[in-house]
């Protein structure tokens, strides 16, 4: 089951915002019990995998990373869908969207400013484009620029050219209270912030991609069907176990779902 959201979120302000500027907060919609449990959940990971950091730039060398949360606990099952967060995601692409990775980013102190990126960069369609990206960062510990707040180039989902990583780009910190989400389009320019605090600052990042995108997670192979079979149905659905408009993902013209045990009922869109 969800926990239930604080707050009822203006979906339609919140498109309209990311349609501006190219991105929107969330604020506290998280319940803190939640957001709590979710810390807990991480820091045990951190502690019983021996998690070290990543060997380059991009990643962090001060920034501990959690790839594949799905396969690590029911905690992480609620992020995924949680229907607030959800909604404005599905508002940018549409129902159809996929989970394309779930991951968490614990920036320690010290760690320097993440490259200004634009996460539909490696894809490389011409710009701008309509969104076949849609991510977000939870905000699992208060986020403000001292400690590292997501960095965006307001408006810069509309411009007409990718960000040179070698450069230095304007930006400024998405400052945000724990238990709030920034949501943002796949082509705004952004990057991790400095931690300049003795503290360390933890996120959830919880990417989304058109359901005609390959996900940055492989999540048919890197979830083993025996957990994919207990996630309740949206969440299936969000993993890949389900066809994009009738066509796109579908298994000898049947539901994915089937592979899991459950009954489909697909219409392939030739046979509608």
């Amino acid at each position: 089951m969800h926990p239930e959201p604080r707050v009822r979120v203006d979906v339609a302000g919140h498109l309209a915002e990311i349609d501006r500027q190219g991105y929107t907060i969330l604020r506290d919609v998280l319940p803190p019990d939640f957001v709590d449990e979710i810390a807990t959940a991480v820091r045990q990971l951190e502690a019983g995998m021996n998690v070290a950091p990543a060997a380059n730039e991009f990643e962090g060398r001060e920034t501990i990373r959690i790839y594949n949360l799905l396969v690590r606990g029911r905690t992480f099952e609620r992020i995924a869908a949680y229907p607030d967060v959800l909604a404005v995601v599905e508002g940018v692409l549409d129902d159809g969207c996929l989970l394309s990775s779930l991951s968490s980013i614990d920036i320690g102190p010290g760690e320097t400013p993440q490259w200004i990126h634009s996460d539909d960069q490696v894809i490389g369609l011409a710009r701008p484009h309509a969104a076949v990206v849609c991510n977000s960062m939870w905000a699992i510990t208060d986020f403000h620029e001292e400690n590292g707040a997501t960095r965006v180039v307001p408006g810069s989902h509309r411009f007409d050219h990718y960000p040179d990583l070698a450069k230095h780009h304007e930006s400024i910190p998405a400052e945000m209270s724990k238990g709030s989400v920034l949501v943002w389009h796949g082509s705004l320019w952004h990057g991790g912030g400095a931690n300049c605090t003795e503290s360390r600052r933890l996120g959830i990042a919880a990417n989304y991609c058109a359901g005609f995108i390959r996900q940055q997670e492989n999540q048919q192979l890197g979830i083993p069907r025996e957990i994919a079979r207990g996630f309740e149905p949206r969440l299936r659905r969000l993993v890949g176990y389900g066809v994009y408009r009738g066509l796109i993902g579908h298994v000898d013209k049947r539901d994915p779902v089937e592979l899991l045990g459950e009954r489909g009922d697909l219409k392939i869109v030739w046979d509608k």
